[in-house]
């Protein structure tokens, strides 16, 4: 309790950003009156008030929230233009009520299917699987499967994986995730990390191309997660909030080798289609995301997570979703209904300087893609029912070609 406290007191006095020249001026105040203070009560007022006055002007830094005076056009897009596949959800926890709710929320923003990325692997994802068929929205969520590694030191670990993850496939997962600690903070026995590339884990890839089942994987953080947190540190704040995501060196592989080791498996594995989770944290990059795209024909992206370092770039964005439109699915991360407008009114519409829902990810504002509507239709779901496996079609518009998009743009 003693320690929770102290780090509470360091993140807090690390959160504060004072109002300099006020506070100077009213301190200036205070003295003066405390030479008076002795005499007379309305003194003794007046350096109680100033006081308070001082202390009003000390903010933290998430307080300081100023009002824009900033008057444009504003439209706000509480319900999704085109129906919506979410690739990127977790749902860790799925009872009936609780995907009751979920449904009832999903149907008000026009988010028509989830990919629930935790759906484990044996009996849990099985459970799962259960809790959907047996609703009354019984084609509203698919669950990808994931890798247990309890058995990992044991030999020939990478063939037993893949019997499991074919097993889970034919009890109904539609394809793989794989979680960040994979490469950053999976160890063996004896302390060595396992690479993200480790060929031990070849048979799973494999796997995944004989069964035509894509691999969502999530390698690394985002970059300023791994430099030092100091003034030039862009997610300082963030880092702030969240020590724990901080990357140290003595402690983590460097964004550089995570990066290399994804690069090299994408490669190696030209028959297995993967998705790289989170733009695959290049995009602030997009340049390098591009070159990446080139070079490998099997990998996918989407956009979860990302939503602020696309609406701070709309026009490089919107170039972006234009050429490679037929590689990028949309994906949020982490379900939260009140979110997901966000992300409609960045790709949908021309707004400028909106809000992000959180402020300790970006301190700047967004604004809009303006994607043309065969983008939007592909991001939104034609990428997904090409991509994953066995995905109800018919429920969704016919999507158009590419070169119907280059007329639009």
């Amino acid at each position: 309790m003693v320690v929770a406290t102290k780090l509470a007191a360091r993140r807090a006095k690390s959160d504060r950003i004072r109002l300099i020249g006020l506070t100077a001026a009213l301190s200036s105040r205070c003295l003066r009156a405390a030479r008076f203070a002795r005499r007379s009560f309305a003194s003794l007022t007046i350096v109680a008030l100033a006081a308070i006055a001082v202390t009003a002007q000390d903010l933290g830094i998430r307080q300081y929230k100023p009002k824009s005076t900033l008057v444009v056009p504003a439209h706000p897009v509480p319900r999704a233009k085109y129906p919506v596949i979410d690739v990127h959800s977790h749902h860790f926890e799925l009872s009936a009520e609780r995907w009751a709710t979920v449904v009832r929320e999903m149907d008000g923003l026009n988010l028509r299917l989830l990919v629930n990325l935790s759906g484990g692997t044996g009996d849990e994802l099985r459970r799962k699987i259960a809790v959907v068929a047996n609703s009354p929205a019984p084609t509203r969520m698919v669950q990808f499967a994931n890798l247990d590694f309890d058995d990992l030191n044991q030999l020939g670990y990478g063939r037993r994986a893949a019997a499991r993850l074919e097993a889970d496939v034919k009890a109904g997962a539609r394809g793989l995730k794989i979680y960040k600690n994979f490469g950053m903070t999976l160890k063996r026995s004896d302390g060595q990390r396992v690479p993200v590339d480790d060929p031990e884990f070849d048979p799973v890839w494999d796997m995944c191309a004989r069964l035509h089942i894509p691999v969502l994987i999530h390698t690394g953080e985002p970059a300023p997660f791994f430099d030092p947190v100091d003034e030039k540190n862009e997610r300082w704040l963030e880092l702030q909030v969240h020590p724990e995501r901080r990357r140290p060196p003595s402690n983590f592989p460097a964004f550089e080798a995570l990066m290399a080791e994804r690069d090299r498996l994408f490669t190696k594995h030209k028959s297995t289609t993967f998705i790289a989770a989170h733009f695959g944290f290049h995009a602030n990059d997009l340049d390098r995301l591009s070159k990446m795209l080139d070079r490998m024909p099997n990998v996918y992206t989407e956009t979860g997570a990302i939503l602020a370092e696309l609406g701070r770039q709309p026009r490089a964005a919107h170039a972006f979703f234009v050429k490679y439109q037929d590689r990028i699915l949309f994906g949020k991360d982490t379900y939260e209904a009140s979110e997901y407008p966000y992300y409609w009114r960045t790709f949908e519409t021309a707004d400028e300087y909106f809000d992000y829902y959180r402020d300790y990810h970006a301190f700047w504002k967004l604004y809009g893609l303006d994607l043309p509507d065969v983008v939007l239709r592909k991001i939104y779901y034609g990428n997904a029912l090409k991509t994953v496996p066995g995905l109800p079609a018919g429920d969704f518009p016919p999507v158009a070609d590419s070169a119907t998009a280059s007329r639009q743009n």
